[in-house]
């Protein structure tokens, strides 16, 4: 990693679940949704709207994150934009990444009996 990316590593870290999103971003727009449809109640940092968010944003950049945003942290782990959080939906492991480890994050949702 060429850049410090400390900031942004330290707030991800902050929560159970972090987003760090732009308020005019549809695809930010759609991550939230989706994780409020789980019933959790992510940590969102709005880059747009945020004094140091063009410096977040570099950061996320430099992690690897391409767009920057929505970037999407679990128990403090990067998990990455939507191509890879649909992609843990879809294979029925994101719902287990919201509930495992030391951070849990209480899920209401209904759920059928094969799972």
């Amino acid at each position: 990693m060429a850049r410090n990316t400390n900031t942004v590593m330290n707030l991800g870290a902050q929560g159970p679940l972090v987003i760090f999103s732009k308020s005019d971003c549809c695809m930010s727009d759609s991550m939230k949704i989706l994780f409020y449809g789980f019933g959790a109640n992510p940590t969102i940092y709005e880059l747009d709207q945020l004094q140091n968010g063009k410096q977040l944003e570099r950061e996320l950049v430099a992690l690897g994150c391409g767009p920057s945003v929505p970037m999407v942290f679990v128990g403090g782990e990067l998990v990455g934009g939507p191509n890879e959080v649909t992609s843990l939906h879809v294979r029925g492991e994101l719902v287990r990444k919201l509930q495992g480890g030391d951070k849990l994050i209480p899920i209401i949702m209904l759920q059928s009996n094969n799972e």
